[in-house]
């Protein structure tokens, strides 16, 4: 039950009393403290939810989780102070929590898993007031769910003479006699997830998690106890169109105020471009900490030096310590701006009848297939693309991404078969060559068996030798002659293929390889979980782009010579 160490006194008003609420603010807004827009935004949602709602904040609460800091081997800050404040201490009408989740999306170094065990070890403790209240930390990895847990852990066995007193505790879990309340810690491969009811989850680098199912799992028993709550704790990094971004542009939208917050406080640092990794009095926006750390900043002096010397031995250090993603740590196809610009809409019913090609990808059609057709508008690449996922793939377990969410959106066709049939590809081949002008279909060399009845059946040969309505054998040195064309389209803007999660995701999973002369191809950053065949399939259209006329834009595409 909660505490009921006084009659809530519910206000509403502009000056908020709360110290540990309004010193944050003004170092913000009197600019004691860098911030990046994200953050001076927060600021003025604050004032405006104080300013406009029924709010309380439990002072006697905030005062008792402050005096647990003697416990802990650091003073908080006042941001720190500040999400202790909002989250954990204000309330609304009928005593429930203001802000039932938290996003701390802060820099590395900025010590969130420490603060987060501090937070924890508020939670499981008398001043919470509810008994049996349940923290669970997780994590894609028992590695990285263990390190909060071990913060707490640590501090009981130096101190196990004052905290025996109160609690049990061993490497699994921390027991509050008093209160019921456990801490413990679940990885992404932890049995009996469905049984877990806790009070509050953590979700510790939430950038790591590839899809929004893998955490759904462990939110199942909230609201089982009062005050349910989340707390997420993350620098970025690799994985897109995971939770992180979905995360981020929520953020975004309530932060601009074109949707309510539902609950989520989101703490964001981060610098506001990449030129501010030049102005060292910038980085604390990304890294509060930095304003009270030496040590700290001398060791991003370092890291930035090393950087800016080689960014493709250090191609992390704008992603982990500013919060800016700059790809992946293999040499990217193209950057994450790039893809997100490819992703925009075009009048897919103005290319009825256009002439176009057709690229067809697949490794094995026990796994993905992936096929697109490339158009040329107005100087633009317009690609309509689908792709079909075996069910009975032995990568399924591996693969992370929501498939059955492409599926429902028309990008994805999910076979449930021991193979993906040629004669599914062959007819979508068929039905995009009745819209379209198909001039010619282009597959991997070493895959033609798989496709040549089908797609002779779509009335492509694949005995014909350059001619329109033949299929096209892809060699590497054809994907390495058109590399620099696709490398090209990425950069100018100048190709679109619809809001697509799909190819976004296929796209970042490829990378760039070197190949002999000074060239380009491609390949996987990894063999088994992130599929590339959609991608594949637009390179392999890319390589017969010259059969498209020459109607629309400067750009000018040498044909490969028959074989």
């Amino acid at each position: 039950m909660a505490s009921k160490s006084k009659r809530p006194r519910y206000s509403t008003h502009k000056r908020i009393a709360v110290p540990e609420v309004t010193d944050w603010l003004r170092d913000v807004e009197c600019g004691r403290v860098p911030a990046c827009e994200d953050m001076r935004m927060l600021c003025t949602h604050v004032r405006r939810v104080f300013a406009t709602e029924r709010l309380w904040v439990d002072r006697e609460r905030l005062a008792r989780y402050m005096g647990y800091q003697r416990h802990f081997p650091f003073d908080l800050s006042n941001d720190e102070k500040f999400l202790v404040a909002l989250w954990l201490c204000t309330f609304r009408e009928g005593g429930f929590p203001r802000w039932r989740d938290l996003l701390l999306y802060v820099g590395r170094g900025y010590g969130k898993t420490g603060f987060g065990a501090f937070l924890a070890f508020c939670m499981i403790s008398p001043a919470n007031g509810i008994e049996d209240y349940d923290v669970d930390v997780c994590a894609t990895t028992e590695p990285q769910a263990r390190i909060g847990y071990n913060d707490l852990w640590r501090m009981f066995e130096k101190r196990s003479d004052y905290f025996s007193q109160g609690f049990d505790w061993n490497k699994v879990e921390l027991h509050n006699i008093q209160t019921g309340s456990r801490f413990k810690y679940w990885s992404g491969n932890s049995d009996s997830k469905d049984g877990m009811q806790s009070g509050c989850v953590w979700f510790d680098e939430v950038h790591a998690y590839e899809d929004n199912a893998s955490m759904e799992v462990f939110t199942g028993g909230l609201g089982k106890k009062d005050h349910p709550r989340r707390l997420m704790t993350t620098t970025d990094g690799e994985v897109r169109d995971g939770p992180l971004d979905d995360l981020l542009e929520r953020s975004r939208a309530i932060l601009h105020g074109e949707r309510p917050d539902m609950g989520l406080l989101p703490f964001l640092c981060h610098l506001d471009g990449i030129q501010e990794a030049d102005d060292e009095s910038a980085w604390p926006k990304a890294c509060p900490r930095l304003l009270r750390s030496p040590t700290l900043m001398e060791e991003y002096r370092t890291e930035v030096s090393e950087w800016r010397d080689n960014p493709q031995k250090h191609p992390m250090v704008p992603t982990k310590r500013f919060n800016l993603p700059q790809g992946r740590t293999d040499v990217q196809v193209t950057s994450w701006d790039n893809l997100v610009a490819a992703s925009r809409d075009f009048d897919a019913s103005a290319l009825a009848g256009r002439p176009c090609v057709i690229g067809i990808d697949y490794a094995r059609t026990t796994d993905m297939v992936g096929a697109v057709a490339l158009f040329r508008v107005d100087g633009e690449w317009q690609v309509i693309h689908h792709a079909w996922w075996c069910l009975r793939s032995r990568d399924a377990g591996e693969v992370k991404a929501p498939l059955r969410e492409w599926e429902a959106a028309g990008e994805l066709t999910i076979v449930d078969d021991v193979e993906i049939s040629p004669g599914l590809v062959g007819r979508w081949v068929s039905e995009t060559a009745r819209a379209y002008d198909v001039r010619m279909v282009a597959v991997d060399y070493y895959r033609l068996t798989l496709m040549r009845d089908a797609l002779a059946e779509a009335g492509f040969d694949s005995s014909l030798k350059g001619d329109e309505k033949c299929v096209w054998l892809t060699r590497p040195s054809d994907v390495m002659r058109i590399q620099p064309v696709i490398d090209s389209a990425f950069a100018t803007h100048s190709i679109a293929w619809g809001d697509s999660p799909l190819m976004r995701w296929a796209t970042n999973n490829a990378k760039l390889v070197p190949a002999p002369h000074d060239n380009w191809t491609y390949g996987k950053i990894e063999p088994h979980g992130r599929k590339t065949d959609p991608f594949m399939a637009l390179v392999h259209a890319f390589c017969v782009s010259g059969q498209i006329p020459e109607d629309a834009g400067p750009m000018v595409v040498p044909m490969p010579m028959p074989l």
